[in-house]
């Protein structure tokens, strides 16, 4: 059984018929709901169709993946990858995330999480009672300081270059993403509102309802909790260092890098949320504050973010207007 994780809750008033589904996939929580009851199995549709595309694309988990098989033929520095469209756009994606965060969030960091005991899908690994086991010592060398990062990352159209040894990690901005193309495509395909929420990443498209969505931003039933509404195409992001998690030799890690460790990112927050035009911007300014730690406040007012920030005690910080 898959494990799932999210931070939003989807909640239409009692008054409101809506058509909603959900399923589990990329180990997290998934959930389409449209404004028209009878479009939601189609929203469905196109919804899992880009995930199957993009888990084609840029899987670390999957051998077949084009991620995968580009990792296994990168053994020369200079060499020229013909890539396909997709996958392109992922790495660019991902680029641009680099560049708007100086490094903060970093594309390069796959052969770091394998070696921090991360080189399965979590639903892969988890074993009763939610908790992952310890990796066995000995099993890879924890990654302290890396030879390339993503600015020596070379992208021309479908062609790309990069050092030996660099396997791709497009885990958050290509999440984001699918959300994004998701709900865009999936509103314009059966004309109605539609929202997708794909664990912590959330988009909204199309005409929604006349007084926004609701949504319940809570990473759990112990966290705290508020609730925000989403108008017009909108879009929400939630960074967590509460889920994703494995112990090793005792220690216990989550997945997100400091590209500047290789190590997980200090766990100053448990979770931070951004309200923003695109779940890849919402994303990558969430991803990046957790990175930055004690000067995630700071980057996100910098940014002009609207922001929720909840600390390791549990304090809660807004930032920029947070939408309360």
């Amino acid at each position: 059984m898959a494990s799932t994780s999210t931070a939003h809750s989807v909640d239409p008033p009692g008054s409101v018929d809506y058509g909603s589904q959900e399923w589990s996939a990329w180990s997290t929580a998934i959930k389409v709901v449209t404004t028209e009851p009878g479009a939601v199995v189609e929203a469905r549709r196109i919804v899992e169709s880009w995930i199957e595309r993009v888990d084609l694309a840029a899987s670390r988990f999957r051998p077949d993946s084009e991620t995968s098989r580009l990792s296994r033929v990168t053994s020369k520095a200079g060499v020229d990858h013909e890539i396909s469209p997709l996958l392109a756009e992922l790495v660019e994606t991902a680029l641009v995330a680099a560049r708007l965060t100086d490094g903060s969030v970093d594309p390069t960091l796959g052969t770091c999480l394998e070696d921090l005991g991360y080189g399965r899908d979590i639903a892969d690994v988890v074993v009763a009672g939610g908790t992952m086991p310890a990796v066995p010592a000995g099993q890879g060398t924890v990654c302290l300081s890396r030879r390339s990062t993503w600015r020596d990352i070379r992208l021309e159209g479908r062609h790309l270059q990069m050092p030996a040894g660099v396997l791709l990690d497009l885990g958050a901005t290509a999440k984001a993403w699918t959300a994004d193309r998701a709900a865009t495509h999936a509103a314009a395909a059966i004309g109605c509102g539609v929202l997708v929420s794909l664990g912590g990443d959330l988009r909204a498209d199309g005409e929604g309802p006349p007084d926004g969505w609701p949504i319940l931003v809570q990473d759990g039933d112990d966290q705290p909790s508020t609730t925000v509404c989403l108008t017009g195409a909108q879009a929400m992001a939630t960074s967590s260092t509460l889920h994703r998690t494995w112990w090793r030799d005792g220690d216990r890690f989550h997945h997100i890098v400091d590209p500047m460790t290789g190590m997980s990112a200090d766990r100053v927050w448990r979770t931070v949320s951004v309200a923003a035009a695109t779940c890849v911007l919402a994303n990558t300014l969430t991803t990046a504050a957790v990175v930055r730690a004690s000067s995630a406040v700071e980057f996100l007012a910098s940014h002009g973010a609207a922001a929720r920030l909840v600390a390791d005690n549990g304090t809660v910080h807004t930032v920029g207007g947070w939408p309360a």
